[in-house]
């Protein structure tokens, strides 16, 4: 019984362990999350499918301070956009022209937006419906179970023509966020390696005394 208890405890640690952390990665997140002020940015909303159900309507809300400027059009997909009475875009909402997109699966949307002249920190309230009925609503704290993405505008160059905005700047963009996002995501399993190899260690400690 001694011999048992002693394989359960650390098979049954790593197995939490590997679970838990795709889970803390999973949610609707705006990228890149760091540019800089008079920008002319392409952003993309990123929405993964957390549950045993389609997604099939999204809404993005834009913070103030941001004026969402246009919208790529997406296959099987329709979008509305909000305006106020200064015709500015407030939010845009995407709905599934068929079943939308399915569990273990995930959709990105791109859109350009104007960043303002002031730095600050930006919240992307995101409303996630599912076709059993159900709406994550991504809103909260960054502590949240369910947080708002958050983009940080940091002090950068002077307006620049809409013409002056190349592919190159949008590569550039995309490059840094893929690094940011890969790096997030060696940080994130890093903790579970370490614990991994930790009880690998221990394992073999005991089995030497043993011996």
């Amino acid at each position: 019984m001694k011999n048992k208890t002693i394989w359960t405890i650390p098979v049954m640690a790593v197995i939490f362990l590997l679970a838990i952390a795709p889970i803390a990665e999973a949610h609707v997140t705006v990228h890149p999350s760091e540019s800089s002020t008079n920008a002319y940015e392409k952003y993309t909303v990123r929405i993964p499918v957390e549950k045993d159900a389609h997604t099939t309507k999204v809404e993005l809300e834009v913070p103030d301070g941001i004026n969402l400027i246009s919208v790529q059009p997406m296959e099987d997909w329709d979008y509305q956009l909000k305006k106020d009475d200064n015709d500015m875009i407030t939010s845009v909402t995407w709905t599934a022209a068929d079943k939308g997109i399915g569990p273990n699966e995930f959709i990105e949307f791109p859109f350009i937006a104007a960043n303002p002249s002031e730095p600050g920190e930006f919240s992307w309230k995101a409303y996630q419906t599912y076709d059993d009925g159900s709406v994550v609503e991504w809103n909260g704290a960054p502590d949240a179970d369910e947080p708002a993405s958050v983009t940080k505008v940091v002090k950068g160059d002077a307006v620049s023509p809409h013409g002056n905005n190349t592919a190159g700047t949008d590569t550039a963009h995309e490059t840094a966020d893929d690094q940011q996002t890969s790096g997030s995501g060696t940080s994130s399993w890093l903790p579970v390696i370490l614990s991994v190899v930790a009880i690998l260690l221990a394992l073999i400690s005991l089995f030497r005394k043993r011996a």
